[in-house]
């Protein structure tokens, strides 16, 4: 008997060509590579997030910076022009001042100034009245009641000031005076002025003595 019969050969050709196997430590081809491990940005836990400042609260502390830079400069603007006015030309009352401005205005009522008087009475608005005439008339008639009682007065110190602001001013003085139409020697009196700074002047705005009625 005959050996075995051989197959006959597939009468269906391959219709995939076969691939060759690649050399030993490459990886075959068409297979996905799969990078290595990729190392996190931080080793530990991640930290919190960062609150950043929303656009609106942000727009506020503008503002407020803006506001508090402009009160700063308000306060500089105002301290320089403050000590601008307060500077060494600056009119105030003192015991000096205060007694030379009441004893200008006691020569004008001894002397009948009768403007003077008037500029004084008027307490600054001299200037800015239109009609006088009133003012003439009651200083002529407060130069010559001081006329009839005083010949002569002259201001002896000034005893106290009493400082309402930094323009306005009530004085206790004392002054020693010679009656009119008598053989005494001079008296001392008390007396209260009311003094203002007005243009650089210190006015009189009124007399009152102590022991009499008010000039």
């Amino acid at each position: 008997m005959a050996g075995p019969i051989p197959y006959p050969e597939s009468p269906y050709p391959e219709s995939t060509p076969r691939q060759p196997y690649p050399p030993a430590g490459m990886q075959p081809p068409g297979l996905p590579f799969y990078p290595g491990a990729v190392p996190a940005a931080y080793p530990g836990t991640l930290p919190p997030p960062v609150n950043y400042p929303s656009p609106r609260r942000r727009g506020r502390l503008v503002l407020i910076a803006v506001l508090t830079l402009a009160l700063i400069a308000a306060i500089v603007v105002t301290v320089v022009l403050v000590r601008g006015r307060t500077g060494d030309d600056q009119v105030t009352v003192t015991d000096s001042s205060a007694s030379a401005a009441i004893q200008g205005f006691l020569d004008a009522l001894t002397n009948g100034d009768d403007e003077t008087v008037a500029r004084n009475n008027s307490c600054g608005f001299f200037d800015a009245v239109t009609d006088r005439r009133s003012d003439m008339t009651l200083a002529n008639l407060t130069s010559d009641a001081f006329r009839r009682q005083y010949a002569s007065v002259k201001v002896a110190s000034i005893d106290k000031i009493v400082t309402w602001s930094p323009t306005q001013a009530q004085v206790l003085f004392t002054m020693r005076a010679t009656p009119a139409g008598r053989g005494q020697g001079e008296v001392e009196r008390q007396g209260i002025a009311q003094l203002l700074i007005q243009d650089r002047n210190i006015l009189v705005c009124s007399y009152l003595p102590r022991n009499a009625g008010q000039f």
